[in-house]
């Protein structure tokens, strides 16, 4: 399962409007091989769902993680912060041993 948080929440559907996108995009997330420390997370909006998407959804945000990615992504919290050290959606990931800096890629 994946959980967002109030702010990811409110940041999604700011851009959603912002975007023009219709209710039936939902958020995707997925690990891609990548970055300083390996991997990388990948979030977007997304219509299409394929057979072996693993839907989740939390405080009304529907989200969809292929597979393989799933195994890096369980228990992960989708994060907002607006704040002075960055700007952006952060991943919290139980799963990571290891992440850069910026926050966006990690190892397992």
């Amino acid at each position: 399962m994946i959980i967002v948080s109030e702010k990811a929440k409110a940041r999604i559907l700011e851009l959603r409007k912002e975007e023009g996108r219709s209710e039936n995009e939902n958020i995707r997330v997925s690990v891609k091989g990548g970055g300083c420390s390996g991997l990388m997370y990948d979030l977007g909006f997304d219509a299409t769902m394929v057979e072996t998407d693993h839907v989740f959804e939390d405080k009304g945000v529907k989200i969809l993680v292929d597979r393989k990615s799933l195994l890096y992504l369980a228990g992960t919290v989708l994060e907002f912060s607006d704040g002075l050290n960055g700007k952006g959606f952060q991943f919290i990931n139980p799963n990571a041993s290891r992440t850069c800096g910026c926050g966006e890629s990690f190892s397992v």
